[in-house]
């Protein structure tokens, strides 16, 4: 399936769905790398290309909780470390029958690889350059990447020299 114009307009009385997630990067020989996850349709399809680990904020829970869990569940990684927000990305579900508004936040981590605790939706993680992305499944998700990558850059040298961060 091709994700096409219609997924960026929004139906008049659509139901919204709140969701949130993050951009994790880990530093590998001066490089940022970025976690991004395959994932599965409920109707067991693969997206055709990768997916930022995210998912809808359930009633009560706070949206950096969320984006924990969520990360959690889909890359199997548990020890992060928020550094910022980035962006908010408004779209229709895959389905296009709801408003998803979708909360991303900055994490960094040292960690290589976990267990991927949502394996019915999703089967599988991988680590990227942020200047050698491969096929993503939402369009706007890879221009965020592309458009965030300055300021992912500084917050990432900012954790790594936390004596010249700015107070």
């Amino acid at each position: 399936m091709t994700i096409d114009e219609r997924w960026f307009e929004r139906g008049e009385d659509m139901k919204e769905r709140v969701s949130a997630g993050g951009v994790v990067v880990r530093v590998e020989r001066g490089l940022a790398l970025t976690a991004l996850v395959r994932e599965l349709h409920p109707s067991g399809e693969e997206y055709d290309g990768y997916v930022l680990p995210k998912g809808r904020v359930e009633p009560g829970e706070e949206i950096a909780a969320t984006a924990l869990r969520e990360i959690a569940e889909e890359t199997g990684l548990t020890e992060v470390h928020r550094l910022a927000d980035l962006a908010t990305l408004e779209r229709r579900s895959y389905e296009l029958d709801l408003w998803s508004i979708n909360h991303y936040g900055l994490y960094i981590t040292e960690q290589i690889e976990g267990t991927i605790l949502d394996t019915k939706h999703h089967h599988g993680m991988a680590w990227f350059a942020l200047d050698e992305l491969p096929p993503m499944f939402w369009p706007d998700e890879r221009e965020m990447l592309t458009w965030e990558r300055n300021h992912i850059y500084g917050q990432v040298i900012a954790y790594q020299n936390p004596g010249r961060r700015k107070p």
